[in-house]
């Protein structure tokens, strides 16, 4: 639970901002919260407590929101032509500036009030000592003394300096990226450079409801509670003169220009995802292996597929041929879609990818379908584990967890029968040296016996995780069975099984 402290005059940040100013992930700061050892203020930390958690902090190095940011941007394939909307426009950009300008003239403004306030009563103190008798006066005078002596160490007392540059850091990073917060869910992320909400929050993992996400069907609708917004496209959508009167606009055609709080709608299940069929193309065929290949998908600019990490699609290519698949990649791109593909010659679709397909075939998606999805409001260290081909939705539950930073640490088992089976030991490796709180165990076995053994060895204390588990029925049950005896909870274990 959050402590109420006083923030005195230090500036209030909220988790997303303090990680983002810290270097460090949001789950960090949550579980250090947990755990007592920084004091908040309605959910919110102080510029002053921040550093006194991070004191050898480097304000200027964000090592771990780049290594973050860069497995995103990998995610997220550019295409010839795409316009980098990393950095605000000159519109932009002087709008952000004029609204800082705004805020910070009103903190000059009430800076200099409390100045004042402060002149007035030392002169009120200095008069009622004149007028009172011993010890009083003596108390009254020292009370005067305290406040002058205060006054005048204020800008020297240590602190001060780091917290200065801390918040003027805050102020830069608030000119280049607007921090929006989504209500009623409380979800929290930056609009970076000039993309637009919807854009961002894609980017950020969470669940927007929209449809084209070209500003043609206005189901990105969104109504803008506080701050300021600027339209970036055109949309053929027309919103009624009682929306705008209201606050409404379209998330995907519109960037923030302050820092915003927005009331939208968000999927927050399975259950509240349309099913979508898409006419999208095959961008490339990745060989990795004699016996495995990734598919790359593109859907047409009007048209992402709207998923959760954890689900499967249907695919049919041109000469009939379908499969039902495992999304492989981050909700976080939803245009360019991965599948992993193994090779056998009894299987029509498989055929066809590793013999026939090529860049720009058609090929129809249908879905999602599934429920191996991610508990997003778990933070607790998370145990994946993936027999064989069970790696596919594994990998799309990790890189959407290192997307929305919720959860504390990952722990990755990754069990084949034969070592060249592990066609993505290159990702996990990756993963493992961008993120401290990434641990990557290849196995070579299809027995479970050994997979909790090594899971053993590396977690004492199973109690306190939570457990993807994804394979075929027999590992799968066993696993789950052990985990319960050692009293694990039904609930912090989700399972899928492989046919």
């Amino acid at each position: 639970m959050s402590k109420r402290v006083d923030p005195g005059t230090s500036s209030l940040l909220t988790l997303t901002r303090a990680a983002r100013l810290a270097g460090v992930n949001r789950a960090e700061l949550q579980r250090r919260i947990r755990r007592g050892e920084i004091e908040t203020f309605e959910g919110k930390v102080s510029a002053t407590e921040l550093l006194r958690l991070y004191p050898q902090t480097q304000l200027s190095n964000d090592r771990e929101l780049a290594r973050v940011e860069q497995i995103k941007a990998e995610a997220t394939p550019r295409q010839p032509g795409d316009t980098d909307t990393r950095l605000p426009n000159a519109e932009v950009l002087v709008a952000r500036l004029r609204a800082i300008s705004e805020v910070l003239s009103n903190k000059v403004v009430a800076l200099g009030a409390l100045e004042g306030l402060l002149d007035e009563l030392a002169l009120r103190i200095a008069s009622l000592a004149e007028e009172a008798q011993p010890p009083l006066t003596n108390r009254l005078h020292g009370l005067l003394a305290w406040l002058a002596a205060n006054r005048e160490d204020l800008e020297t007392q240590p602190g001060v300096e780091s917290e200065s540059r801390l918040l003027a850091r805050d102020t830069f990073l608030r000119i280049m990226a607007a921090h929006i917060k989504l209500i009623p869910s409380g979800h929290e992320f930056f609009v970076e450079g000039t993309e637009s909400v919807l854009e961002a929050s894609v980017r950020a993992g969470l669940n927007l409801s929209y449809g084209c996400s070209s500003g043609n069907c206005g189901t990105c609708k969104a109504r803008v509670v506080s701050g300021e917004v600027r339209k970036i496209r055109e949309h053929d959508y027309v919103l009624s003169e009682r929306e705008k009167r209201m606050g409404y606009c379209l998330a995907c055609s519109n960037t923030a220009v302050t820092d915003l709080v927005i009331e939208a709608a968000e999927a927050v299940s399975v259950a509240d995802l349309p099913q979508q069929e898409i006419r999208a193309s095959i961008r490339r065929v990745e060989h990795l292996t004699p016996d495995w290949a990734v598919l790359h998908v593109q859907t047409p600019r009007t048209q992402t597929l709207r998923y959760m990490a954890g689900q499967r699609a249907e695919l049919t290519l041109e000469d009939g041929s379908e499969a039902e698949l495992y999304i492989a990649s981050c909700p976080c791109n939803g245009r360019n879609l991965q599948f992993f593909v193994a090779r056998d010659p009894d299987d029509r679709f498989a055929t066809a990818v590793f013999e026939r397909a090529h860049h720009g075939q058609l090929i129809r998606v249908r879905g999602p379908s599934g429920t191996f999805v991610l508990a997003e409001d778990a933070p607790e260290p998370a145990v994946f584990v993936a027999f064989g081909s069970g790696i596919a939705p594994v990998k799309s539950l990790i890189e959407h967890a290192v997307s929305i930073d919720r959860i504390e640490t990952f722990h990755l088992y990754w069990a084949v029968a034969r070592p060249e089976d592990h066609h993505q030991g290159h990702w996990g490796r990756a993963l493992k040296e961008s993120l401290d709180n990434f641990h990557f165990t290849p196995l070579v076995t299809e027995r479970a016996e050994d997979v909790l053994v090594t899971i053993e060895a590396d977690l004492p204390d199973w109690t306190e995780l939570r457990y993807y588990l994804v394979g075929p029925p027999a590992q799968v049950t066993a696993i789950q069975a052990r985990l319960n005896e050692r009293g694990v909870a039904p609930e912090q274990i989700r399972t899928e099984t492989l046919a």
